[in-house]
């Protein structure tokens, strides 16, 4: 394939996702990094040598680049707040994007963006990889694979890291650019998980945080209580102030458990509990595995789903959202899902 037929990619936001995900975009064949926009000279300097990108494609407005630059796709990598206005402006100039997750922090952004992406011709895709992730495909296959499936009754789901020193002074502790606290980031994807592998609809939520910031909206402990359509009911807790990562998914339904384990950011374990408690451990096929940006410019190709939809995305932001008022407020908060 030409550089020419390649799929052009301009990355907004030079920092670990950007930078990650857009070094996947030129390891893919299919395609490649042409321009990158970031508001700091020096990440987009060290960026721009990361990805290849020379002085003459590199902006500190994002809009100028869309605008000077003959793009095909945009890489969304920024802080989570400004998600919405620079997925819209690339879908505004029929561009696909790739965003990081969250998609948005505000739930009205959340479904216009839904709304964009199922009424465009533009692949919107959100990078929450345990869709991509042949542990979890696994796991769902029992809850919503073809044929007879069962249906959860009850879960608990944990995430543990030392998110709060670590991240300490950075965008991901500011609100403003954030969204909130680790529920909005790491918390993000364990909720996405938990949704996505069992087909739960989350109805309503209960929650208790401890907050770092004196404002109530840094949260450095949320433990959410959900009530999910059809009587599932389970627990979702993410802990910031661990000495490591250790996630933990256990689904619980009629015959027994799907229990997914994993350590730091390795790959996820999969074992079965039967109702007699024999353990199972099944064969995972790891081989076919797919990384972001191959799965991205498939979708471009072949018009499939994306592996993360907007409107797998809006529902995250819902229960999200419906936590953090949930905490503050004391009460039991119903998840506004449309």
């Amino acid at each position: 394939m030409s550089q020419a037929e390649k799929l052009r990619v301009g990355v907004i936001g030079g920092g670990y996702i950007g930078t990650t995900v857009g070094r996947q975009f030129n390891t893919e064949p299919r395609s490649t990094v042409t321009a990158l926009a970031d508001v700091s000279a020096d990440t987009r300097q060290a960026a721009g040598e990361t990805l290849y990108v020379g002085d003459g494609s590199q902006y500190e407005d994002y809009r100028e680049m869309l605008d000077a630059e003959s793009l095909d796709a945009v890489l969304v990598g920024t802080p989570h707040t400004l998600h919405h206005e620079m997925v819209t402006a690339a879908l505004d100039r029929n561009l696909h994007a790739f965003c990081d997750k969250p998609l948005t922090t505000d739930l009205d952004e959340a479904r216009d963006l839904a709304e964009r992406a199922e009424a465009s011709e533009q692949v919107l895709m959100v990078g929450y990889q345990r869709h991509l992730n042949p542990a979890f495909k696994t796991a769902r296959q029992r809850w919503q694979g073809e044929g007879e499936t069962l249906s959860p009754d009850y879960l608990s789901a944990e995430i543990t890291q030392d998110w709060i020193s670590r991240f300490e002074d950075t965008w991901r502790t500011d609100p403003d650019l954030s969204g909130g606290g680790n529920l909005y980031d790491t918390g993000s994807h364990l909720i996405d998980a938990v949704l996505w592998t069992t087909g739960l609809v989350p109805e309503e939520v209960s929650a208790e945080m401890v907050f770092a910031d004196d404002e109530g909206r840094v949260d450095q402990r949320a433990i959410l209580t959900v009530e999910f359509a059809d009587g599932a009911h389970g627990t979702i807790a993410v802990h910031s102030d661990a000495p490591c990562v250790r996630e933990h998914v256990h689904v619980w339904d009629e015959e027994g458990a799907v229990y997914l384990e994993g350590r730091q950011w390795e790959e996820r374990e999969l074992e079965r509990i039967d109702a007699d408690s024999t353990t199972v451990i099944p064969f995972i096929d790891r081989s076919k595995q797919r990384n972001k940006a191959e799965a991205f410019v498939d979708c471009i190709e072949s018009g499939e789903e994306p592996p993360a939809t907007a409107r797998d995305a809006l529902a995250v932001t819902a229960l999200t959202e419906a936590a953090y008022e949930a905490a503050r407020s004391g009460e039991r908060v119903s998840v506004e899902l449309d």
